[in-house]
């Protein structure tokens, strides 16, 4: 992984293809690298940003009209140039770049050796294409049949493109458990791991699905089939994203941008599905298995980082609400644990982009016991969108920082919505009540809007904090879940040692930590257990703590003992969730700007995480 472009067509390559690199560089990576088919096939590759690729290469190759590029995050193989991709077949008359693990690279390769081949690299990537090219050779095959083949003798995830010499007029692309789509144009197409390097040339789009493979021609229509050989109909997409939503818009950084887009996003996820003075929740993707909701017995959760975070969110709201038990599970966790599921459980799978891989291994565990699979994702098209049975999009818009902000509070929106709706229907919350939260959910972009009026206070508190090495978050009930999200934030971008924990269990442990050196940030809103918190406060401050609060507005009890207060609207303790990570979100943001830290693009971590 992490990030593919290709292009064929009449237009000049390269163009197409850096800009489609710097597109996809909020997916994260370590180095960057390009392959030009105009009569030779020439590589440039570099360890670094594609900024460094693109003075490497300087238009010194700018008439070819057939490409792919390439940034990687490493899994097999230290950041290098040497593996960095494309890679070279041994020939050196095609190239190929990959997203996902090859499993079985490591026998595969031994056999390779054996039967005279040299290495450059540490990649699986290199052995696929060694592979591809001795069953050429050996067999006499086209090259799009030697793919194939190759494709039912490996073991893993693939999203692959592959360029050769030898066929200068066609692409050959195939997927695997990793995202890969094709734009059709006019007279030309494009391939990315995602739309955001096609939108700007086409909105018409083709979703390879896993096992199937494309022979993409400069001239004449595309061509499908699975590696099995079967020939498929591809179904076009038109794609509803707007240039505008993958550009700044004036802010310096995408996630700033994304935390003010909330109100917007948060609106957007209820458009169509809430009308509070009707009293009216309407999931048009789910309608179908309603019925299940109501008679499972259980639900499971399963969701991975900031999406696991929303999903605990969820298990208070289905818990409380409709009263079904609940658990949440780290997907990861999930499917190798041997887990215990039953066909009338309602297993929730929640990731933004649609094709985090443990968490589309789980749910095959899922649905292979039985179990009923309920999607909610931001993409479009996504593979989780497509293996589940039913869902709900969360209509966040594109998310480009990879340290995820809109998408959480989103993917909370419909949690929020499911379980009311799901509570009405089962009788198990007042009229009365649904009405008060169907009217407190419509109020809640308004409330957020004023959370992040905050903006200039956190800075400023920011400023105070930026060296600090270490902070605790703290949070109960429906907080909880607010707190673990506000650590993993300030550690994603800003490198700072956070934990989150229920209030409650500060004594258990983690009150050892604390002293005048240690940052605490409690969420502290007056609904809920707000009496316990002011005594987890009380703690804190007895051991000479820095509390930084966050409260409902015209708090005076919490003012008084904390050390900072940020203050956001009063909002029932259900949707505090949607308003109180507002301010966490923009402290983590702060702090990174203040330390140096790249914000969009943490280290190490990648946006979309398409393999294990």
């Amino acid at each position: 992984m992490c990030g593919i472009v290709g292009y064929i067509g009449p237009k000049k390559a390269y163009p197409i293809l850096i800009k489609g690199l710097y597109r996809l560089e909020y997916r994260g990576y370590d180095s960057a690298g390009v392959a030009l088919l105009d009569g030779g096939l020439n590589l440039y590759k570099t360890k670094g940003k594609v900024a460094d690729l693109d003075r490497i290469v300087n238009n010194r190759d700018d008439t070819a009209n057939v490409g792919i590029a390439h940034t990687r995050w490493a899994t097999h193989g230290e950041p290098n140039e040497v593996n960095a991709h494309p890679h070279y077949s041994p020939s050196r008359r095609m190239a190929i770049i990959h997203n996902g693990i090859i499993e079985n690279y490591g026998s595969l390769k031994k056999e390779l050796i054996n039967r005279g081949y040299k290495f450059s690299s540490d990649t699986d990537t290199e052995v696929l294409i060694h592979l591809i090219e001795d069953i050429q050779q050996q067999e006499n095959l086209h090259l799009d049949e030697a793919v194939r083949i190759a494709l039912n003798q490996v073991v893993g995830a693939y999203a692959i493109v592959i360029i050769s010499q030898d066929y200068p007029d066609s692409l050959i692309v195939a997927k695997k458990g990793s995202p890969l789509v094709i734009g059709v144009g006019r007279d030309e197409y494009f391939v990315a791991s995602d739309p955001s390097p096609i939108v700007e040339y086409t909105k018409d789009v083709v979703y390879l699905e896993d096992e199937e493979m494309a022979i993409i021609p400069r001239n004449g229509e595309l061509e499908v089939k699975t590696i099995r050989n079967q020939k498929k109909t591809p179904y076009i997409y038109h794609l509803e994203m707007q240039l505008s939503s993958i550009e700044k818009g004036g802010f310096p950084h995408f996630m700033l941008k994304e935390i003010y887009e909330q109100p917007r996003s948060i609106k957007d996820s209820m458009r169509g599905r809430l009308n509070a003075r009707s009293g009216i929740i309407s999931l048009g993707g789910i309608i179908d298995y309603e019925q299940k909701f109501l008679n499972c017995k259980r639900i499971i959760i399963v969701a991975c980082g900031t999406s696991w975070h929303a999903g605990l969110v969820g298990e208070y709201l289905f818990e409380d609400l409709a009263r079904i038990p609940v658990e949440v599970e780290y997907a990861s966790e999930f499917r190798y644990r041997n887990p215990v599921l039953y066909e009338d459980d309602v297993v929730i799978a929640i990731s933004q982009s649609g094709e985090t891989a443990d968490t589309l291994a789980a749910l095959e565990t899922a649905k292979a016991r039985g179990a009923t699979i309920i999607g909610i994702c931001n993409v479009v098209g996504s593979s989780i969108a497509r293996v589940t049975h039913a869902g709900s999009y969360t209509h966040a818009g594109p998310e480009i920082g990879v340290a995820s902000t809109k998408a959480f509070t989103a993917q909370v929106t419909i949690l929020s919505l499911m379980a009311l709706s799901i509570a009405d229907k089962k009788g198990s919350i007042s009229r009365s009540r649904y009405y008060q939260l169907l009217s407190e959910m419509e109020a809640i972009p308004a409330k957020v809007e004023k959370a992040l009026e905050t903006n200039e206070k956190i800075l400023n508190i920011a400023k105070i904090f930026q060296n600090a090495r270490n902070f605790l978050y703290l949070g109960r009930g429906y907080n909880f879940p607010v707190a673990l999200e506000g650590a993993l934030k300030l550690k994603e971008i800003s490198y700072i040692h956070a934990e989150g924990y229920p209030a409650a269990e500060m004594k258990h442990g983690p009150i050892a930590l604390i002293d005048e050196e240690m940052p605490v940030v409690v969420i502290a809103t007056i609904r809920g257990s707000y009496e316990k918190v002011i005594s987890n406060i009380q703690e804190v401050k007895a051991r000479k703590g820095i509390i930084i609060a966050v409260v409902t507005e015209g708090d005076k009890v919490v003012r008084e003992m904390a050390d900072h207060v940020i203050e956001i609207p009063e909002t029932d303790e259900v949707l505090v969730p949607l308003v109180a990570t507002i301010p966490l979100q923009l402290l983590s943001y702060h702090m990174a700007v203040l330390r140096g830290c790249n914000v969009d693009q943490p280290r190490n971590l990648a946006k979309s995480v398409t393999v294990e």
